[in-house]
């Protein structure tokens, strides 16, 4: 079982630190990739379809802006997919936000603002069965 984090671009790397940190700090095995559903589709679609069916694997996409990422994953497994965009700050989050949460019908994200949030949700979202 492990936490897939695919970030849209380089500069999001800070952001899946903190996501990271506490991942660690849970025991929870995770993966790092670098592929925007804007400019590469091809290779999100290469790593999601890399866990085959019946591997516990959550994903956690991390994209700002226009945040395709996050619905493009969703829609393209079944596996948990989880949101945790980056905000420079109050105002950036206010004009960037509703592209995370507004999705398509059939692509469920689960946007969770906080990294370490996200991560202890991600946690127990893998461990349901021993709950």
């Amino acid at each position: 079982m492990k936490a897939v984090l695919i970030m849209g671009s380089e500069s999001d790397m800070p952001h899946a630190e903190k996501i990271t940190s506490a991942l660690s700090n849970l025991g929870v095995a995770f993966e790092q990739h670098v592929a925007s559903a804007h400019k590469n589709p091809e290779k999100v679609l290469e790593i999601i379809r890399s866990y085959p069916k019946g591997e516990r694997v959550a994903f956690i996409t991390i994209a700002g802006r226009s945040n395709a990422l996050s619905g493009f994953t969703a829609a393209n497994t079944e596996k948990p997919t989880f949101a945790c965009p980056p905000f420079q700050d109050k105002v950036d989050m206010s004009i960037n936000i509703h592209s995370t949460l507004q999705m398509p019908s059939n692509t469920p994200v689960l946007t969770v603002l906080d990294p370490g949030n996200c991560a202890l949700a991600v946690y127990r979202v893998l461990n349901v069965d021993s709950l």
